[in-house]
Parts: C-alpha cells; sequence; structure tokens
C-alpha cells in the first residue's frame, strides 16, 4: 500500500468510527472494521509524532539545546516570533504543559 496520508487516514478512522457507533453491522464486519481503525489510529498517531519531532527540530536554539514551547494561536495573531528571541512561540517559559488529555486508543504496553 502506498504511503497514506495523515488526513486521509484520519478521515477513514472518522468513517469507521461512525459505522461502529450506530451498532446495526454484523461482529464479524464489526471486528474488521475494528481492526482497520486500530491501523489507522496507529498511522495517525505515527504521523503526529514525527511532525512533533520535525518541530522540535525547528524550535532549537543557536547552541542547539531543545527549548519547547507549547503552542498558543492566540499569540501574535497566527505570527511566529523569532526563534532565540526567548519567548518561543506562546511566550511561556518551557514547561510542559501536562494538562493535555492522553489518546485513549494508544496502549502504551504493547
Amino acid at each position: 500500500m502506498a504511503k497514506e496520508k495523515f488526513e486521509e487516514a484520519l478521515n477513514k478512522l472518522e468513517k469507521i468510527v461512525s459505522k461502529l457507533e450506530k451498532g446495526d453491522i454484523p461482529l464479524e464486519e464489526s471486528l474488521k472494521f475494528f481492526e482497520e481503525g486500530i491501523r489507522l489510529s496507529r498511522l495517525c498517531n505515527q504521523k503526529l509524532d514525527e511532525a512533533e519531532k520535525r518541530v522540535e527540530i525547528l524550535l532549537k536554539d543557536k547552541e542547539g539545546v531543545l527549548k519547547p514551547q507549547p503552542f498558543d494561536p492566540s499569540i501574535n495573531s497566527g505570527q511566529v516570533p523569532l526563534l532565540g528571541s526567548g519567548q518561543g512561540l506562546s511566550g511561556h517559559s518551557g514547561q510542559n504543559d501536562s494538562s493535555l488529555p492522553e489518546d485513549p486508543l494508544v496502549n502504551e504496553n504493547e
């Protein structure tokens, strides 16, 4: 299979979830949809991880030290500040935002 794009995989996953939520399909077909949904979920998660790593590379300072900054679209009206100015993307001090919910479809023990 050719490389799937994130948007395509997410669209397929949304359709599968919608079908499974209706609950009017036979068990065997539901299991096939579920398996495909898990595959698509892992693919989307992988693509997001890759994108995050690319962003981290772009956020390294001039000494090559990563200074993670939470993204806040309300700062600078979408303008990206100059890197190395000490303010990053959101104007915060680089503290990691652990308030984001974890993805319930990703099993850490796999």
